[in-house]
């Protein structure tokens, strides 16, 4: 009689899904972790005893505690990084109020701000942290904006546009300073945006 029965899996061996989800359970925990230690006193163990699994298991699918900050900044900045082609893509003397918008629409709201919260924190008090900030941010959004504006000095014009705007978020967000903290969103994007339009494009 032929045995019709499907062979089973090896021990160990894992499933494309079940891969999937080991992965995107361990980058949830870690993002939780990151928010609630701050970059410093959070390690690849902790995260690993949280998640339900193996340290080796979080470095095979992530490497070291930088790389799996990294990814939790590239989460968070997900819906930032979908929404850069229409804001750089744009006429150029608009591109302060759309990118003003884009950034504090992230803060305002509820689901990315925490995660924002974490990654801003401990990027003010861990430089391994400051420099995966800075990568992400230069490579994946600024350096489109970068490419659009035809003058010499793009790079520095870029860079105060984003200094603006973090230093904004930090006072309002992060520190919460009166009356930044607790004003209207639409009167700060009114006052930041023609500061970063200024930097970008003005003479």
């Amino acid at each position: 009689m032929t045995d019709t029965a499907a062979p089973r899996r090896g021990r160990g061996r894992r499933t494309r899904s079940e891969s999937a989800d080991t992965r995107a359970r361990i980058l949830a925990v870690a993002r939780e972790e990151f928010s609630e230690r701050g970059y410093e006193k959070t390690s690849v163990r902790g995260i690993a005893k949280a998640a339900g699994v193996d340290s080796a298991l979080v470095h095979h699918y992530f490497g070291t505690k930088e790389q799996i900050f990294e990814a939790a900044v590239e989460v968070a900045f997900a819906p930032a990084f979908r929404a850069r082609d229409t804001v750089v893509d744009g006429p150029l003397d608009g591109v302060g109020e759309r990118l003003t918008r884009m950034i504090f629409g992230l803060w305002e709201n509820p689901v990315t701000r925490a995660p924002l919260l974490a990654i801003v924190r401990s990027a003010v008090n861990n430089e391994s942290a400051a420099a995966v900030f800075r990568k992400l941010i230069s490579a994946q959004l600024l350096r489109r904006i970068v490419e659009q504006l035809d003058l010499p000095d793009a790079d520095l014009r870029t860079e105060l546009a984003a200094a603006q705007l973090v230093g904004v978020a930090m006072m309002r967000y992060v520190i919460k300073i009166e009356p930044i903290a607790s004003a209207d969103p639409e009167q700060i994007i009114a006052r930041v945006a023609p500061v970063v339009q200024g930097h970008l494009t003005n003479p």
